[in-house]
């Protein structure tokens, strides 16, 4: 298998959150469901997972706008750039595996940390993803790339 780079920081938005979602230790992926606890869990499959590369984030810096970790809404922050693989890519995470489903939409509400933020990260905002393979994801654990 080839290693495409590595989790960065993991993040999950229990029922009630809002706003940024709160780093966890790690994510439960359930295939059929979503990860265990996420606010999203249960609903849109094809979009269970949402995973940002780094690069979301060095386009905003470079803008002099400032973001830390969760701020774009992911549930796994990458040392790649996700948007660099097509729809149906099959990634292996930790013990679980995830499928690119599309890129993430604009949000408007994005906004409210730099009016140019929305346009900017457009093609690099993060992909929706569907769980393939049930497990559990960590921080620091590498990725692989299936097909």
């Amino acid at each position: 298998m080839v290693i495409l780079g590595s989790v960065l920081e993991i993040f999950s938005a229990p029922v009630g959150v809002k706003g940024k979602r709160p780093v966890v230790e790690s994510l439960n992926m359930i295939e059929g469901f979503g990860i265990e606890g996420d606010k999203f869990a249960g609903g849109n499959l094809d979009k269970s997972v949402m995973v940002v590369g780094k690069k979301a984030y060095d386009m905003a810096d470079e803008h002099n706008i400032s973001l830390s970790g969760g701020e774009l809404g992911e549930n796994i922050l990458l040392d790649f750039d996700p948007h660099e693989f097509a729809n149906g890519t099959v990634f292996q995470i930790g013990q679980a595996q995830i499928k690119i489903v599309e890129p993430c939409t604009l949000c408007k509400h994005l906004a409210i940390y730099d009016p140019k933020l929305p346009k900017l990260i457009l093609n690099h905002r993060g992909q929706y993803c569907s769980i393939v393979k049930s497990g559990i994801v960590k921080k620091g654990d590498r990725v692989y790339l299936i097909s």
